[in-house]
């Protein structure tokens, strides 16, 4: 039998410390998803209260919602150990052998990007999941046997950005599946707020409501941007901060009052001014680019189609009136930010 390398197991308070500077170590301390949190609450206590081992969990939304922020929150409010894992790592059944071997009683296995594990590698999860238990294979043809070894009841977590990539089979298997959903900007202001006061920056509320307009629903974006404004108020304006300083900030990086950037621009200004506001098939978009078209379907697309800028017809993509009137308001990519 091959030898496996040990996996990692995080106590939850061992992240690495620029996660840590920012991100919640409580689920109470999340601002936001309080749906989900309440959920997630009650699971918890009753888990807590049986003495029983928490259900498995599925987590899915778009990047930067918070997925692996409740996956690091769930162990310790249960007081248990946590692993981490990908499923982009887990190519084969044995690359998933030294988790589960490892896994104590009730701790939590965090698997992100869980749509990503090959056939061979769920159907392996199964019985771990629904028995706790693992086949294991020794040998090949006649002499081939197999060990059925018992595992320690945990909990898995698994986080994804497309659950539609995991099989019904797998998705059937979590006890609790959430979804994520984009941020409000009052909720993302606050979030601003409390990651001001751990950067030890200043921040005004009409400055953090205007960081959080820009910051398109996501607390990920909303953290970015707050450390770019940060390190240009450091450079330009020595340290202060307020409404004018962190819209220079932003231009300079081309983010405009809607939250969209330089690369989302061209893509709109490429349907207006080359095809006439469209409607125009994605591939032709991205050749005209220079880029992939499964780039632009990811990375562009969701956010311009969820405010309206563009629309997905059979014939292909469109401008809509909304997308031109904002088109009409902005200055030219090029322009430059006030510097201080």
């Amino acid at each position: 039998m091959e030898s496996f390398r040990e996996p990692s197991i995080q106590a939850p308070e061992e992240q690495p410390p620029e996660d840590r500077a920012l991100r919640p170590q409580r689920m109470a301390d999340m601002v936001g998803q309080r749906a989900v949190y309440e959920r997630l609450e009650i699971a918890i206590d009753a888990a807590r209260k049986r003495g029983d081992t928490l259900g498995h969990i599925l987590l899915d939304g778009p990047p930067g919602l918070g997925k692996t922020t409740f996956a690091t929150c769930i162990p310790r409010e249960l007081g248990t150990t946590l692993q981490i894992a990908s499923g982009a790592a887990l190519a084969a059944p044995k690359d998933l052998l030294p988790y589960l071997t490892n896994v104590s009683e009730g701790s939590v296995l965090f698997i992100d990007e869980i749509h990503r594990l090959p056939i061979a590698v769920e159907e392996f999860l199964y019985p771990a999941m629904e028995d706790f238990r693992i086949d294991i294979t020794l040998g090949d043809g006649v002499a081939a046997r197999t060990i059925n070894m018992p595992l320690r009841p945990f909990t898995l977590v698994g986080a994804t950005t497309r659950a539609g990539l995991i099989s019904a089979p797998m998705r059937d298997r979590f006890v609790i599946r959430e979804h994520l959903d984009y941020y409000s900007p009052e909720d993302l202001a606050e979030i601003i707020r409390r990651s001001a006061v751990k950067l030890q920056m200043p921040m005004d509320d009409v400055s953090a409501d205007e960081i959080a307009r820009r910051s398109r629903g996501t607390p990920r974006l909303a953290n970015n941007r707050l450390r770019w404004i940060r390190d240009f108020s450091t450079s330009r304006a020595a340290g202060a901060i307020d409404i004018d300083i962190a819209r220079s900030a932003l231009e300079m990086q081309g983010i405009d009052e809607l939250g969209l950037d330089g690369f989302d621009r061209k893509y709109l200004e490429t349907i207006q001014r080359v095809f006439g506001g469209g409607p125009v098939g994605i591939e032709a978009i991205a050749h005209t680019m220079s880029s992939a078209t499964d780039t632009l379907e990811d990375d562009v697309e969701p956010f311009l189609l969820r405010c309206e800028l563009v629309v997905r017809t059979p014939r292909g993509r469109r401008i809509t009136p909304r997308g031109e009137e904002h088109l009409g308001t902005l200055p030219q990519s090029g322009s430059q930010a006030r510097l201080f």
